[in-house]
């Protein structure tokens, strides 16, 4: 004990960092009791063990960086979990939303410089710029509650781009302006030195991620890989004349299709931001508080008290006009000004840009600067109230917003009944993971434990031979779910006959939709484990998959969708749409149909309210499926709904789609749905005779006089 140093601040990097993962740990849980949120927490607990606190700790470049990497991490998250599609097509909104809050901001910063404070055009220009930027200090919260594609929170993302962008943008006009650099070769290389950073990022980084994530399975390296690309495009972005923060969230919408939200990699990507990074950055945020400068002198108090209520004067002005111009609701508007009203990264660095900018000297000998010391600290106090104030109201808008979205799930006709059950066959442990991919993809967001893994052991092999190599292939599937913060269910059975073992637990478990993998090298022939395709399918009437990955879901570009004439009469369409529909969602590709012309009306009324993105092309015959490879692309991942024999949407033609696949199609993943199609057991005989109505098989009157002639009464 003799050798430790304890003097304080504390020197000793092991006692540093458990002093910090202390404060991470126990902080929420001390001040949630005074119903103080986590994030502010966090602030608080870092401003008392600070320099300016307790001194237990200095605020050294370790928690710089650490706080570096929370800043851009939660700039990264927010364009990873952005929605590309209702990004582009909310653009022009989030640039007029981003446009107006920077308007109003900077020029209310600039009167109140000018009018209230005294200060000089160049200092007033640099308030309207703190005034203007702000930092997604709520993300976190948005992320964990889910809602982070709401349409509010889809324009507040794309609007704080613009504002922050053209925030820096004033900094860096108004630092080289009071340097005398501001010349036309100035603008030339920032033009130019964006528009190549940009495109580097959107279009390079892509294309290098998808090749990595095609070669590379490795969890450790996929997600190494991401933060060296995060980083490197915040260099990018430094080098281009622009924050790094910028960098970090085209980073992320660089690689939002690649990483989809329900993958094992975006899993990770949030566990450690949450638990590691974020959390520093904030208790980094803290530590920068001097509760005594506050007391110095009545004008920090004063400049702190000004410039804190006109910026949350301007960001409130925003969020109400945001709200009557998009008729959001007043959650909404809470939410959008819990987003966009917290500053602390950008405001900290324009201010101390602003302190340590010198334009002059008095008579004296004393520096004149762009903000004086009274700014500076009345400018800590800003961060703390600020980031208070968003958080309380941005949190009870996030809160409701979440209970009103579980609330229209619930309230959803069949929602309650309706659980997904997702059952996987397993017998061959190299395609376990993508089995389990493919299952989480399809589901919805709520279902965290519907999902199970069974393996029919060979009852002839010996007892511990069978069950070695099944609790292998089962552990490794319960391992690939818990990575995606999903349950999976393994289950074991003994049978000579594999069907008659899937059948039982398909009866016993209610499953709903049965997942069946090929290996990447296997062939799909007339048989399938070990018995005709129609016995399996007659077996197990549930919507069921025939998947062969080839290359992971993630890294798809298009989903190409071959769907039968009168596939919309079935029994089990809407199912298997649902299913394909959150494919798409969950991997960001595109979906393409091909249909027949009836079959597309249908679908375009169907998939209207779900996907609006999706591209058709009319299909008559299957005798044209040939065509198809040679339209199908690298990365393309094929989708055929097929159908049982003697069924509505069936044709003879389906028996040679294997042959096709085999043949012409080796260099592309698969999956063959065949959906439920016939009445579920448990059906009422009302919904038996009404649902054909319903579907355009028959009238009313063609159903009665079928009962009537079967019956032999009315």
């Amino acid at each position: 004990m003799s050798l430790l140093d304890l003097t304080l601040p504390l020197k000793n990097p092991v006692l540093q960092f458990a002093l910090l993962l202390l404060i991470i740990l126990f902080a929420p849980l001390l001040f949630n009791r005074l119903k103080i949120p986590s994030l502010i927490s966090l602030i608080i607990a870092g401003a008392l063990v600070g320099p300016f606190g307790l001194n237990l700790m200095l605020r050294d470049s370790s928690i710089i960086l650490f706080g570096t990497v929370g800043l851009l991490y939660i700039m990264f998250l927010a364009g990873l979990e952005i929605d590309v599609a209702d990004f582009r097509k909310n653009s022009a909104k989030s640039i007029l939303f981003g446009l107006y809050t920077f308007l109003i901001s900077l020029l209310l910063g600039l009167l109140v410089g000018l009018y209230i404070l005294k200060f000089s055009l160049l200092s007033a220009v640099l308030i309207g710029s703190i005034f203007a930027s702000h930092t997604l200090i709520l993300y976190p919260v948005v992320s964990k509650l889910g809602i982070a594609k709401n349409k509010a929170v889809n324009i507040a993302l794309g609007g704080t781009i613009i504002t922050d962008t053209l925030a820096l943008l004033v900094l860096a006009v108004v630092a080289g302006q009071s340097r005398g650099e501001v010349m036309s070769g100035f603008w030339i290389r920032l033009v130019v030195g964006v528009t190549l950073f940009s495109l580097t990022v959107l279009i390079l980084f892509p294309v290098i991620a998808r090749w990595f994530f095609k070669r590379f399975e490795d969890s450790v390296l996929q997600y190494l890989f991401v933060l060296a690309m995060v980083f490197f495009s915040g260099f990018l972005a430094e080098a281009a004349g622009v924050e790094a923060i910028i960098g970090a969230f085209l980073g992320g919408l660089a690689l939002n299709r690649l990483i989809p939200r329900t993958s094992a990699l975006m899993n990770r990507i949030k566990f450690v931001g949450n638990a590691i990074f974020i959390p520093f950055f904030l208790i980094g945020v803290g530590m920068l508080i001097d509760i005594r400068a506050f007391f110095k002198d009545y004008e920090t108090i004063t400049v702190a008290a000004v410039i804190t209520v006109a910026a949350t004067a301007a960001k409130y002005l925003s969020a109400w006009m945001t709200q009557r111009i998009f008729g959001f609701s007043l959650d909404q508007r809470r939410l959008i000004f819990g987003l966009i009203s917290a500053h602390a990264a950008v405001a900290l660095a324009t201010v101390l840009i602003g302190f340590n900018t010198v334009t002059g000297y008095t008579t004296t000998g004393a520096p004149v600067r762009l903000l004086d010391e009274s700014v500076l600290n009345g400018t800590i106090l800003f961060i703390l109230v600020t980031c208070t104030l968003a958080t309380v109201v941005g949190e009870r808008g996030a809160h409701n917003i979440a209970l009103s979205e579980v609330a229209d799930e619930v309230a959803e006709p069949g929602s309650l009944s309706k659980k997904e059950r997702i059952l996987i066959h397993t017998d061959d442990i190299t395609t376990v993971d993508e089995l389990v991919n493919l299952s989480v993809t399809v589901t919805s967001d709520k279902t965290r434990n519907g999902i199970y893994a069974m393996h029919v052991a060979d009852n002839t092999l010996p007892d511990d031979t069978a069950e070695k190599n099944a609790e292998k292939i089962l552990e490794k599937a319960a391992v690939a779910a818990s990575s995606t913060d999903n349950v999976l269910t393994g289950l074991l059975r003994y049978d000579s006959d594999v069907v008659n073992g899937i059948s039982c637990v398909i009866r016993e478990q209610k499953i709903t939709d049965l997942i069946l993998g090929l290996h990447n090298k296997s062939e799909l022939t007339e048989s399938l484990l070990g018995c005709s395709p129609d016995t399996i399918l007659g077996r197990c009437n549930v919507t069921t998959f025939i998947y062969k990955s080839v290359q992971p879901l993630a890294t798809i570009k298009r989903t190409i969708a071959v769907i039968p004439d009168g596939a919309e009469h079935e029994t089990g369409f809407h199912v298997w749409l649902q299913r394909v529909v959150n494919i798409i969602k969950n991997t960001g590709s595109k979906l393409v149909v091909y249909a027949s012309q009836k079959t597309i009306t249908s679908l375009q009324g169907s998939l209207g309210l779900l996907l609006a993105t999706a591209e058709y092309k009319v299909f008559r015959e299957w005798d044209d499926f040939l065509v198809l490879s040679s339209e199908i692309k690298n990365d393309d991942n094929l989708i055929v709904v097929m159908s049982r024999k003697h069924h509505h949407s069936y044709h003879a033609k389906m028996a040679k789609i294997p042959l096709y696949l085999n043949k012409y199609f080796q260099k592309n993943s698969f999956i063959l749905v065949y959906p439920v199609q016939t009445f579920i057991p448990g059906e009422s005989s009302e919904d038996i005779l009404v649902q054909p109505v319903k579907r355009g098989l028959f009238t009313f009157e063609s159903v009665r006089k079928m009962v009537e002639k079967v019956s032999g009464r009315r």
